[in-house]
């Protein structure tokens, strides 16, 4: 009787153990769907870049082409601007400075604010053309990519002055930090990613990305696996194993994307696309990845940036009023913006198909 009992306890604790463990890989793989939710007109310049969420003060930093405009994301209401940002391509946040700064790329400066009161603290020269700029929390640096120049100036958050330059051997896009003293650049016109030592301001190695990706724009990156996600001109995106160089998928995106992103919580990566739509990538097991829906949002919008505590994505977009014809030159001509058209577009979660 004894024995019959243990056997009984036995068969009823591996039922209990594999019914946990199908529970749990069912859970891992429902992937919420994305929808578009709101539109935020906002009047004024229709020249935009990229934008940059802040996650502690939950506001939205806006380029708007001469000025930062800053959207309180739970009042959807603009509560500051940074002036006189010429050019601006971008935003980056030092939280423990209490400091922000913009890329200026008409001016070749990159202009530092105070973080809590939105005012102007002072002006830095950089490169030619300053355009991604980020914070590195392992050196205390800000690095800004100069388009022109193909270097990236590292500045000291705590009081502004220059660090160095790192010459970069191709034109910069996007770049991100790992957090462990890597910056990682994507160089448009090489189709290849710069890997920057963030402490010594040295490159340590330069990843070919070609045949599979060319033209890379957007890039992100998954630090607890360290992985790269990068979006290119052809209409995919790679997935890099950042600490080798290795490209671990190619996915179909759509076509003119300026922006990627990672979700930590959700594990998910978007595209936003220049043609209209926003591309969801999820991981498919056996550490590769599958693309799991494409989202309908507006032509022209191909920057974005995510809230990681509600998981929406805040896109800018702008109405087109038609296309110059192709030439041999510029076979794809950029859509005519209509002007007082801006406006913030905001996807978020499907109802009742949250992330476990």
């Amino acid at each position: 009787m004894p024995s019959q009992f243990y056997r009984l306890i036995l068969v009823f604790a591996a039922f209990a153990v594999g019914y946990v463990s199908f529970g749990n890989a069912h859970a891992e793989a429902v992937i919420p769907e994305y929808e578009l939710i709101d539109k935020l007109p906002l009047p004024g310049s229709t020249r935009w870049d990229y934008l940059t969420f802040d996650s502690k003060g939950h506001r939205l930093f806006i380029t708007r082409g001469e000025r930062v405009d800053v959207l309180d994301v739970a009042t959807k209401q603009i509560v500051g601007s940074i002036p006189n940002t010429g050019g601006v391509h971008g935003v980056a946040l030092a939280y423990e400075f209490d400091k922000g700064f913009v890329s200026d790329g008409e001016t070749n400066t990159v202009t530092i604010f105070d973080l809590k009161l939105l005012k102007p603290l002072a002006s830095v020269p950089t490169g030619n053309k300053p355009d991604a700029i980020v914070y590195d929390t392992t050196s205390k640096r800000v690095f800004a990519a100069n388009g022109k120049s193909g270097d990236v100036t590292a500045i000291n958050a705590k009081d502004g002055t220059i660090a160095g330059t790192i010459k970069l051997g191709g034109k910069p896009e996007f770049a991100v930090v790992d957090g462990r003293g890597r910056l990682y650049v994507n160089l448009e016109d090489k189709s290849q990613l710069a890997v920057v030592d963030t402490n010594n301001l040295k490159i340590v190695a330069h990843y070919d990305l070609a045949p599979n990706c060319d033209s890379p724009t957007g890039l992100s990156i998954d630090t607890g696996l360290n992985r790269l996600f990068s979006v290119c001109g052809n209409k995919v995106m790679v997935v890099i194993q950042a600490s080798t160089g290795k490209i671990i998928d190619t996915l179909a995106i759509g076509a003119h994307s300026d922006a990627s992103v990672f979700d930590p919580a959700t594990k998910l990566i978007f595209s936003s696309n220049g043609d209209g739509t926003l591309t969801i990538v999820s991981m498919a097991g056996s550490g590769h990845y599958m693309v799991a829906q494409d989202v309908v949002t507006m032509p022209t919008a191909r920057t974005m940036a995510l809230d990681p505590s509600t998981h929406r994505l805040y896109l800018a977009a702008a109405e087109t009023d038609g296309f110059d014809p192709p030439t041999a030159t510029n076979p794809e001509p950029r859509p005519h913006i209509k002007p007082d058209s801006f406006m913030i577009l905001i996807a978020g979660q499907k109802p009742g198909k949250s992330n476990p």
